[in-house]
This record gives C-alpha cells, structure tokens and sequence, in this order.
C-alpha cells in the first residue's frame, strides 16, 4: 500500500515538480493550496492542475482571516519587528501553513508532509518546527535537502525540463532578477539581482501592492481607524473582518507610497541576507495601534511589553510558534491589551503617516495634570520630596565615591 504525502501546493514550478517527483517516488500526494490572499490567476485552475499532474486529492483552503486575526494581529500587538524593521509577513504565515497541512494529513491518514522550501533559508525552519510540534509523529519531507534531488534538478532548465517531459503546464517565461512571496499581509522580494547589495533595490523591484512615494498623490490621504481591546476593527468607519481591514489599508496605504522598506537581515540558518519588502497595511496598522497603546497603556506594561518584543520578533521569525513561551507570552499580551480601545486619524502622504487626531474611552491621558498652566491634581511642591527620595543612593554614592569631572 503507498504511503500518503501532503504537499504544501502553490501550482508554481518549484512544486509542480516536486509533486511529479513524489509521485515517482511512490507516494500518494494529496496536494493542498493555502489561500493566504496571495494573488493569482485562478485557483481552481491550479486545483485542476494538481489533479491533472497525478494528485489524489486537490484541495484549497481559504485561511485569509486565519491569517490576520489569529497570527498578524497578536504580533502587531506585540509591536514585532524582527532586527527592530521586518513586520515578518512571510514568517507569520509559515506556522499556519503547517497547521492546515497536518489536519489535512490527520484527515487523509497521511504520515509525511511535504514542502519546497530549500535548505537555504528561513522557511524549513518554519515549516518543520511548526508541524512537528502540532504532531511530533509526522515525517517531514524536503526535496531540496535530498542530495539525489538537487543533483537531479540543479536548475531552471532542468525542472522546466521535467515538466514538459510529464505534461506538467508551467509558466516557461523569462525569470524576474529576483524572486518574491506574497500574500495579503506583505510582499517579500529576494535573490538574483537583490544579492548585490549595491544595487537599488527600491529601482529594480515591480511593486505589486505599493506606488512609490515619488509617484504618490500631492495631498493628504485621511483614514480613520478604529480599535477594541488591541484588535483593528473599522475603516473609515465601516466594521470589517480582520482581513477585510488589512486588504482596505492594503489599498489605502499603497497609494500613498506606504510601507516599503530595503533590509540586510539575520537568517536563523547563521548567513545574512536581503529583502525588500512591501507592507501597506500592517505598517498602517502598526503606527495606529502604537497610538492608542500611547493613550491607554501605563509606562510600566509598555515598557515590559518592548523588552518582550523584539524576542517575540525572533520567536516569530524562527518558527517558533506552537512552543510554551508563545502560549504564555500570548496570554501576557491579551490581558495587556484589554484597554487598548480608542480611534485614531491619520493621514497619509508619500510614505508617510502622520497622526492627526486620537480618542479613547480608556485614555489615561488627563490634559489638566499634564498642563504646564496652573491647576488640576497634580501639586508642583510635592515634586520636592519625590526628587530627594529619588536621588537619595547617588547622593550616598557621590559622597563615599565622589565623580571627576
């Protein structure tokens, strides 16, 4: 009896022939397309594909609010930029692909998950980490980790090759300077040309969801939005789903030149590497939240909250999703934003975002203390004994150790 592969399936050329290349090696493959709001031309099309290619089962699963209101939006609310820049699109949604592909496989009675990410890079980290901690019996398949299977296809051509010879129908277009991954949070661009890192990266790359600031309108674009205990929920006033808001600001942001950043990172694999990404939204979302949080939250849970969150960023990046210290530090940032309930107005010009109006029923924000006039509760006098008390140890210092200079 064969044995039973899941393949994380994107109908491109990277997986068009691994499907082919599981099936010679006697597997039954079901193949699973994850719609993570990437776009393409037509879904059933690559549905039908797989099925045409060999694959026992073909199926699409829709996980673009997945996405946003349980992974991207608990990581905005930690304010995670892995290396303090990435909003880490690509790396939020590995630990869901997994997710999919494992209920697939406990469904179909599959022992092996397959997927084509290379030995490289961040990706099989992901992957692997995820799935074997949702099911540490699952055998984790990486044709590009198999000597014999990069010997077989060691380029282009020679997949092209494969597929042509099995009548897998592929794009056999000229290549892009560079590869990219998208989906609805962000796109993400790298290799080829990007691996010079003299070269523009901002001028070589065809944006797909941003225009460049240059090239943005000459006025102010307004947008309101609208918060409940950490999580976006309107537009312009309009409530929207989770991934609705994203796709809105996605538009909204990307117009006005939003989002774009040009980044050397630190792979988890020990080499560096460089991305350039778009984000329009989340980059949106991340300066809104960051300002109702200014409004809502005390010094000392924020505080804590950005200690925490560059770890948060790493953990993220890593593929360290399902692990205890996420369960745990998820359960932190749901209690710590439970005032995080306001609106806020911005306006968006030419990349960038500029903060026009803010309101909160839970702002701590009290105008008369705050006031350099006179009034409210706060009495200046008092401000004596509090900086006596305060500077009590450096005046004890100053006298045992007295400071040169």
């Amino acid at each position: 009896m064969k044995e039973t592969c899941v393949l994380a399936y994107s109908g491109g050329l990277d997986t068009s022939v691994i499907l082919g290349w599981l099936i010679e090696q006697g597997y039954d493959v079901v193949a699973v397309y994850v719609d993570l709001g990437q776009p393409c031309e037509d879904r059933q099309a690559i549905m039908q594909k797989a099925r045409d290619c060999g694959a026992v089962e073909a199926l699409l699963v829709d996980v673009r609010e997945d996405l946003c209101r349980d992974f991207a939006f608990p990581v905005m609310q930690w304010q995670a930029r892995y290396e303090g820049t990435y909003l880490l699109g690509t790396s939020i949604a590995r630990p869901l692909i997994s997710k999919v592909c494992v209920d697939v496989a406990h469904r179909t009675k599959a022992s092996v998950f397959a997927h084509g990410a290379t030995g490289k890079g961040n990706d099989q980290c992901r992957f692997q980490l995820a799935a074997e901690a949702l099911d540490p019996g699952i055998r984790v398949l990486a044709p590009w980790r198999i000597a014999a299977f990069r010997e077989r296809f060691p380029g282009r051509q020679e997949l092209i090759a494969f597929c042509e010879s099995r009548h897998i129908p592929v794009k056999a277009s000229k290549g892009k300077p560079y590869s990219s991954d998208e989906n609805c949070l962000h796109t993400s661009y790298e290799a080829g040309l990007l691996e010079e890192l003299t070269t523009d990266g901002f001028g070589l790359v065809d944006f797909g969801m941003t225009v460049s600031p240059q090239a943005a309108p000459d006025a102010v674009e307004p947008v309101v939005i609208e918060f409940e205990a950490g999580v976006p929920v309107s537009v312009n006033g309009r409530r929207m789903a989770a991934h609705e808001i994203v796709l809105a600001l996605n538009e909204i942001g990307g117009r006005n030149g939003v989002g774009r950043t040009d980044i050397v990172e630190n792979r988890l694999v020990g080499m560096k590497s460089r991305g350039v990404y778009e984000a329009p939204g989340m980059t949106v979302l991340y300066e809104a939240h960051r300002l109702v949080e200014q409004m809502t939250l005390d010094r000392d849970l924020v505080h804590l909250r950005d200690r925490l969150s560059p770890e948060v960023a790493e953990m993220v990046y890593y593929g360290f999703w399902y692990c205890a210290k996420m369960d745990a530090l998820g359960a932190f940032i749901r209690e710590a934003q439970r005032p995080v309930t306001g609106r806020v107005e911005l306006g968006l010009y030419k990349g960038n975002i500029l903060v026009r109006g803010r309101t909160s029923p839970q702002s701590l924000y009290d105008a008369a203390i705050a006031s350099m006039e006179g009034g409210g509760s706060y009495d200046q006098t008092d401000a004596e004994g509090f900086l006596r008390i305060l500077g009590l140890p450096l005046r004890v210092q100053g006298r045992v150790r007295p400071r040169r200079g």
